[in-house]
């Protein structure tokens, strides 16, 4: 395994260093060959090393920032003013071949727009896609986009999701020949928005691509398809509803009984189903795929959730170590290449 050097916007999300820190040390110590390049205050960022393990320091580094792009900023005036700000600077490491990746928790808005900026899009791709790979009812993983970069997308973009999930599956999740969905209202092929019939349409007639058909909203964990794909508004609607809905239902298997009144071998029962399903069901906790890959530029960009704990933005950091052993960029550009009809 050869070196690899991660930027990490260390200011970026609700609690910044508090959480970036911690998780950038647990990394470290589960990689001897990773690197880290923490970019943001430098006081605040040597606050949370005080208590770091000093073997690990020398394979971390601290980039001085000179500012942070709030998180409720609008992403135009945010781009506009963003030259000092630890995100920017952490691209830039990125773009000039410093760093061979970035993660960040910060604005989402701010992200893709500065990635886009700096980093630029594949030929053949308008605009970058969120993607996360969610755990599903039969052990396997589903690769689904866009999260929430594009709130609308045409058929044209729908389609170059669906080859950049499907190359996604390929070398991540380690599927030969995926099975590629469309996320609507229902299964005929008379439902949907006009973009989401064009796009079909067009996903049919691509040999290279296991178009299925459609998927409504409940197949999401089924594992009925290997790719999801929808636009931007509707995936992140869809993906922060089903987290909701885990997190109650986890936190439920955690809450105390119903009091002394009941039996002692009904207390037992109630302890040992709540960890049979909390066994059955942990690994569709959110914290264990943290981390989404924005898709379709010429580089490694993962957006963490803004409310990531130390855990999830440590899953968040290994995504983007896979993203970059698998070269999942230049193998998303060959296909590209390969598949898309070529421009004047």
């Amino acid at each position: 395994m050869t070196r690899l050097t991660l930027a990490i916007d260390a200011m970026g999300g609700d609690f910044g260093p508090c959480v970036t820190v911690p998780a950038a040390m647990q990394a470290l110590a589960s990689n001897s060959q990773l690197h880290l390049l923490l970019v943001g205050d430098p006081d605040k960022i040597t606050t949370s090393l005080a208590r770091a393990d000093s073997a690990l320091l020398g394979r971390l580094q601290v980039i001085p920032a000179e500012s942070v792009i709030a998180s409720d900023a609008r992403p135009s005036q945010a781009i506009r003013t963003s030259r000092g700000s630890s995100m920017r600077m952490a691209l830039e490491l990125v773009k000039e071949g410093k760093a061979q990746a970035c993660i960040s928790a910060g604005n989402t808005g701010a992200l893709m727009g500065l990635a886009k900026l700096l980093l630029k899009p594949l030929d053949g791709i308008e605009r970058p896609a969120l993607m996360s790979v969610l755990p599903n009812q039969q052990q396997g993983k589903t690769v689904v986009l866009d999260l929430g970069a594009n709130v609308e997308c045409d058929s044209d973009m729908l389609v170059q999701f669906a080859i950049m999930g499907a190359v996604m599956a390929e070398q991540v999740v380690g599927v030969d020949n995926p099975r590629v969905a469309l996320l609507n209202i229902g299964q005929e092929e008379s439902k949907g928005l006009d973009t989401i019939r064009d796009a079909a349409a067009i996903l049919r007639t691509m040999p290279d691509i296991n178009y299925i058909g459609y998927l409504e909203g409940n197949d999401l964990l089924t594992g009925k398809t290997d790719v999801l794909v929808c636009d931007g508004f509707v995936g992140n609607v869809t993906l922060k509803t089903m987290e909701g809905v885990v997190r109650m239902f986890l936190s439920l298997l955690k809450s105390p009984g119903g009091g002394n009144k009941r039996a002692w071998w009904m207390t037992l029962l109630g302890r040992w189903l709540k960890h049979r399903l909390a066994k059955r069901f942990g690994h569709l906790n959110p914290d264990q795929y943290n981390g989404a890959c924005l898709l379709g530029l010429r580089g490694t960009v993962i957006k963490s959730h803004g409310a990531a704990n130390q855990h999830a933005f440590a899953v968040a950091i290994q995504q983007a170590e896979q993203a970059v052993r698998r070269q999942v960029s230049e193998r998303i550009a060959a296909r590209l290449e390969a598949v898309l009809p070529k421009s004047d």
